[in-house]
C-alpha cells in the first residue's frame, strides 16, 4: 500500500558516496534505510538554464531521430540512455560543479522525446495509411499536436499520486532493467575517487563493447543480428511442416537487459513466447484453415496468433489494476483528503516531495477540460460522442496508468500498442454503437488511440525517470514540474516531422515508410469502422488463459509480454537471465556472488548504454545513405553470429566473475 505516513528519515553521513549504494538494487532488510549518492536534507543544483537548455535540445534531436527511425524499421529506441551518456560528456567536457542532479534534469526532459514519438507513431500515421484508401479522412498538424501533447500531460499527471508505491515502497522488488542502465551512466559520471573510477571505467568499456559490436551488426551485417534456423535447409523443411522457428537477437544491448531482468522474469517471458512460437504457430498451421497454413511462421504470429497475446495483455492488465486497486483507492483518497485540506502537514525532505496534491488534481481537471473540447471541436463535433470519446479516454488512460509502470519496471519494454489496440477495439465498438462509424469514427479513434497510446507510453516512460532520480537522489517535484516542457517541445517536434515524413516518403506506395505498428492499427480499425471481421475469438482465448495463468500463480503480464513479442527478442532475455544466475551462484560466499551479481549489472549496463548510442549512430549513417552489403553468405552470417555472440557471453561472464566481496 502507499505509505502515507511522514518521512522519518535515518540520519546520513555528510559525505556524499561515489558508487551506488550497496543495496540500490536489492530488497532492504527490515528497519534498513536507502541513502541515495545526493543528500537527501542537502540542496544541489538541479534546474539551471543549463540543465533546461540542454534537455530540451536534445528532446528536439531524439524526437526527430526516434520517429524516423520508429517510421522506418518500427523499432523505437530508448532515448534515455544516450541522452544519459551525452549529459555525463558534457558535465565533463565543461567541467560542471555538482553535475549529477543538472544531468538527472538533462535525461528527464530529454526522454519525453522516446515515450511521445512511440504514443504518436504506433497510431497517428495510420490515419494517412487509410487515406490513401478513403480520401476524405483528413489530419493536420494540430490534431498530432494536440493528440500527443495532452496524452503526454495525462500520463505525467495521473501518474504522480504513484510514484511513491513504485518507486520508494517496492524498492528492490523490481528490476527496473533500463532505469538500472541510466542510472549506472549518471552515476558513473561523479566518480573521482579510486572506487568511482574503477566503475566508471568498467562502464564505458562494456559500452564501447556493446556499442561497436550492436554498430557493426547494423551498418556492415559482417554477422547476423538474428539467429535463425529459416536460414537452412532442415529449417526451411521443418517450418514448412510443422511452422516451428527457432530464433535469437544477437545484439548486445538485449544481452544486457536480459541479465538486468533476472533468470525468473525471463523465463515467464521466454515460456510466453516459447507457448506461442513453439505450440499456438505449430497448431494453427498445421490443423487450422488452408489460408492459415499457406502462411508463414512470421505471418501466423502477427496475423493470428499474435493477437491472442493482445487479449492477455489486455486481460493481464485488468488483473492488475483489481490486484492494485487497494493502492489506487490510496491514491484518489490521498488527494481527495490533501483538495480537502485534511491530510495533515507532512513534512518531507527534499528526496522525497512531489507537487502538491492540490495542484495535481487541479490541473487533471484543466487537462481532461482540454481533452474534451479537443475532441468536440477539433475531431468529432457531435458534444454526446465527444464526451463519450472523453470518458474512455479517461478511464482507460488513469486505470492502465499502473500496467505500464508495472510492465516498464518488469521488463523494461512498454506494451504500450498491445493496450492502445485494445482501447481502439473497445472504443470503436462504443463508437459504432452510438453510430460514430465509417471515416468519421476512424478518425475519432485513431485520435483518441493516440491520446491513450502517449498517456500510456509517458506513464512507463516517467517511472523509469523517477525511479533514476530516487536512485541518484533528485527531487521528484523538479522531475514533475519540467516534464511538461520537455513533452510540448517532444510534441511539437513529433508533429512536424511526421507530417514532413510523409510529404518526403508517404506511408503507402513503393518505398514508402513501413510504419508496421500503424498498419497494424489501420487493419484492425478499418473492418471495425466500415463493417467487417474482428478476431474476437482469438482475444478472448488470451483473456482466458491470463485468467488461468493467474489462478495458477504465474505473473500473466509477463508471460503475455512473451506471447506479444517476437520470439527473437525474448529468447536472448533468457541467455542473459541464465548468465545473471550462473555469475551470482558459483560461490558459497553470498558476498562473492553478490560482488559479481553487481559488476555484471554494471557491465550489462554499459552493453544496453553502447548499444543505444550507436544504434542512435547505425541510424544516422543509414539516414546518410551509407548502404553496405557483406559478401558473406547467409549460413556464414549465421555461424559467424553464433561464435562472436558466444564471446561476448563469455566476457559478461568472464569480467563479472572477476569481482571481489569488499
Amino acid at each position: 500500500m502507499i505509505n502515507n505516513d511522514p518521512n522519518k528519515e535515518p540520519q546520513y553521513s555528510d559525505m556524499d558516496p561515489v558508487e551506488m549504494p550497496e543495496n540500490a538494487f536489492r530488497e532492504l532488510g527490515e528497519d534498513e534505510h536507502y541513502r541515495p549518492i545526493m543528500h537527501p536534507a542537502h540542496d544541489y543544483p538541479e534546474v539551471t538554464p543549463y540543465s533546461v537548455g540542454m534537455g530540451l535540445l536534445l528532446a528536439v534531436i531524439f524526437s526527430a531521430a526516434a520517429a524516423y527511425l520508429g517510421l522506418k524499421v518500427g523499432q523505437v529506441f530508448e532515448a534515455a540512455i544516450p541522452i544519459a551518456i551525452i549529459a555525463v560528456g558534457l558535465s565533463g567536457a565543461l567541467k560542471k560543479s555538482n553535475p549529477l542532479g543538472q544531468n538527472v534534469i538533462i535525461q528527464s526532459i530529454g526522454a519525453c522525446s522516446g515515450v511521445i514519438v512511440a504514443g504518436a507513431i504506433f497510431t497517428l500515421p495510420a490515419l494517412y495509411i487509410l487515406q490513401a484508401k478513403y480520401p476524405e479522412i483528413s489530419v493536420n498538424f494540430l490534431q498530432i499536436f494536440l493528440s500527443s501533447l495532452l496524452g503526454g500531460v495525462l500520463g505525467i499527471l495521473f501518474f504522480i499520486p504513484f510514484r511513491r508505491y513504485f518507486v520508494k515502497d517496492m524498492h528492490g522488488k523490481y528490476p527496473f532493467p533500463e532505469a538500472t542502465a541510466t542510472t549506472q551512466v549518471l552515476a558513473s559520471g561523479i566518480g573521482k575517487q579510486k572506487a568511482g573510477d574503477g566503475q566508471a571505467k568498467t562502464l564505458v568499456v562494456a559500452s564501447l563493447i556493446g556499442g561497436i559490436y550492436d554498430y557493426m551488426v547494423e551498418t556492415f551485417g559482417f554477422w547476423t543480428d538474428t539467429l535463425n534456423t529459416m536460414v537452412t535447409s532442415w529449417g526451411q523443411t521443418l517450418a514448412e511442416k510443422t511452422k516451428l522457428v527457432v530464433s535469437c537477437n544477437t545484439t548486445a544491448a538485449v544481452l544486457g537487459l536480459g541479465y538486468i531482468i533476472g533468470i525468473r522474469y525471463a523465463f515467464i517471458i521466454f515460456a510466453g513466447s516459447v507457448f506461442v512460437w513453439w505450440v499456438l504457430i505449430p497448431l494453427m498451421g498445421t490443423y487450422g484453415s488452408e489460408q492459415i497454413a499457406s502462411l508463414a511462421p512470421g505471418e501466423i504470429f502477427s496475423d493470428y496468433a499474435r493477437m491472442i497475446g493482445i487479449g492477455g495483455i489486455a486481460m493481464a492488465g485488468i488483473i492488475g489494476i483489481v490486484k492494485s486497486w487497494g493502492i489506487i483507492r490510496e491514491a484518489v483518497g490521498l488527494a481527495s483528503r490533501e483538495l480537502k485540506g485534511n491530510a495533515g502537514e507532512v513534512k518531507t525532505v527534499r528526496w522525497q516531495t512531489d507537487i502538491s496534491m492540490k495542484h495535481v488534481v487541479f490541473f487533471i481537471v484543466l487537462a481532461l477540460i482540454a481533452v474534451l473540447v479537443f475532441f468536440w471541436v477539433g475531431v468529432i463535433n457531435t458534444f454526446w460522442q465527444a464526451l463519450v470519446a472523453w470518458l474512455v479516454v479517461t478511464v482507460i488512460a488513469f486505470l492502465f496508468t499502473t500496467v505500464a509502470a508495472n510492465a516498464i519496471a518488469i521488463v523494461g519494454s512498454n506494451p504500450v500498442s498491445g493496450m492502445t489496440l485494445m482501447t481502439l477495439i473497445v472504443a470503436s465498438a462504443i463508437f459504432v454503437g452510438i453510430g460514430l462509424n465509417g471515416t468519421s469514427g476512424i478518425v475519432a479513434s485513431m485520435v483518441i488511440g493516440g491520446v491513450v497510446c502517449t498517456a500510456l507510453s509517458m506513464a512507463g516512460g516517467f517511472v523509469t525517470d523517477l525511479k533514476v532520480g530516487y536512485w541518484l537522489g533528485s527531487t521528484p517535484r523538479k522531475q514533475e514540474q519540467w516534464k511538461f516542457l520537455g513533452t510540448f517541445v517532444s510534441a511539437a517536434t513529433v508533429g512536424g516531422v511526421i507530417l514532413l515524413l510523409n510529404q518526403v516518403y508517404g506511408f503507402t506506395g513503393e518505398n514508402a515508410l513501413v510504419a508496421p505498428q500503424a498498419n497494424a492499427m489501420a487493419k484492425v480499425i478499418e473492418p471495425l469502422m466500415m463493417g467487417g471481421d474482428t478476431p474476437w475469438i482469438l482475444y478472448m482465448v488470451g483473456a482466458i488463459l491470463a485468467l488461468l495463468l493467474n489462478w495458477l500463480g504465474v505473473p500473466a503480464l509477463a508471460f503475455c509480454l512473451g506471447m506479444f513479442i517476437p520470439l527473437q527478442l525474448n529468447t536472448p532475455l533468457l541467455v542473459g537471465g541464465a548468465v545473471a544466475w550462473w555469475v551470482g551462484s558459483r560461490s558459497k560466499d553470498k558476498e562473492v556472488n553478490s560482488a559479481r551479481t553487481d559488476r555484471g549489472t554494471l557491465i550489462s549496463s554499459g552493453l544496453i548504454a553502447g548499444g543505444a548510442l550507436f544504434g542512435v549512430f547505425a541510424a544516422l549513417t543509414r539516414f546518410l545513405g551509407f548502404e553496405y552489403t557483406s559478401p558473406l553468405s547467409a549460413i556464414a552470417t549465421q555461424w559467424t553470429g553464433l561464435a562472436v555472440y558466444a564471446l561476448l557471453i563469455i566476457y559478461l561472464i568472464s569480467d563479472s566473475m572477476r569481482a571481489r566481496k569488499l
